[in-house]
């Protein structure tokens, strides 16, 4: 091999070897950044059975509010364009009743529970003898089906033969109707959602309790102030966040309400349709009227409701907390 041979050939080789290293070679990956992408590929499995779950019954909603569906859901149907949101909304005898009935039944159940749960959080702030057993008492009608409380209650509130109207004879009151009575249903209920979840309202507001620092409501005590005052500008103001918090979930879970009120009242929330909420009015199109399209326009116009109220509740409580 010649001088020139070997002269030509071993700039070409080194600029090869120059060119397979030098744009081609890649930094080797950390640790994190292997582990980073690790969790996402074994989550991702998880997500995309979450995300369908959540997207397709959205999607396949909407999609049947915009038709004529009626008598199944896979019978032929043609598209009507927002007719069912118009009759919805100009349904003056069954829907706007059962919208307010809705608001009502939330607001009044979510303020009493809110009320008694932060008077009880209150009084379990502070250790004492059995206070083990009250929180056992206390989450049993957390442990308990809503059906189950809805049939227990209706044995309890039976104008003949239940035990209410015992008591109420014993201490020299008139018996009541309690369920059975048109004025009387959607404030019995209230108080039925009251006592199931009024411990769960206690439970959240008292952990947050357990969380404040007890610098500030000493500093308070040694200035003098009483209890109320320690309650009102201490206690309350700090426990914000953790009461924003459980009023949105509460809220949300009584706006959804569904089981006991049919437990209790039947398809139509009664005879005189005066326990029925959006969800039961919702249900006895589907199921009673087979109405799908009409349905379907009531659910979506309920979760757009829904998020109001959620997107209302939390703009308002980052007002207070700021």
């Amino acid at each position: 091999m010649s001088t020139t041979e070997v002269s030509t050939t071993a700039p070409g080789r080194t600029a090869g070897a120059a060119r397979e290293t030098g744009p081609r070679t890649r930094a080797p990956r950390t640790f994190e950044q292997a582990n980073r992408r690790l969790k996402w590929a074994m989550l991702a499995p998880a997500l995309i059975f979450v995300g369908l779950m959540i997207v397709f019954p959205l999607v396949f909603t909407l999609n049947l509010s915009f038709t004529d569906a009626f008598g199944a859901v896979n019978a032929k149907k043609g598209y009507v364009g927002l007719r069912n949101f118009t009759d919805a909304l100009g349904d003056s005898r069954r829907f706007w009743p059962a919208a307010r009935r809705t608001l009502i039944f939330t607001v009044g159940a979510v303020v009493l529970e809110t009320l008694f749960g932060l008077a009880l959080a209150m009084l379990m702030r502070k250790p004492f003898r059995g206070m083990r057993w009250v929180r056992t008492v206390l989450i049993i009608p957390l442990l308990t089906t809503p059906v189950a409380i809805g049939i227990l209650w209706l044995l309890i509130l039976d104008p003949t033969n239940g035990i209410a109207n015992h008591l109420l004879s014993s201490a020299g009151l008139p018996p009541q109707e309690f369920l059975g009575s048109v004025s009387q249903s959607l404030p019995t209920l209230m108080l039925i959602d009251v006592w199931q979840w009024t411990p769960m309202m206690t439970l959240l507001l008292l952990a947050g309790l357990t969380t404040l620092p007890e610098e500030p409501e000493e500093a308070s005590r040694v200035d003098g102030a009483n209890g109320w005052q320690r309650f009102r500008y201490v206690i309350l103001p700090m426990l914000g966040p953790t009461l924003a918090t459980a009023l949105v979930l509460r809220s949300v879970d009584a706006l959804k309400t569904f089981d006991i009120l049919y437990a209790t009242k039947g398809p139509g929330g009664g005879s005189d349709f005066e326990a029925e909420t959006l969800n039961v009015y919702s249900y006895g199109l589907t199921f009673d009227y087979q109405e799908y399209g009409l349905a379907s326009a009531v659910l979506v116009l309920f979760t757009l409701f829904i998020i109001g109220v959620v997107l209302l509740l939390r703009r308002r409580a980052g007002r207070k907390s700021a």
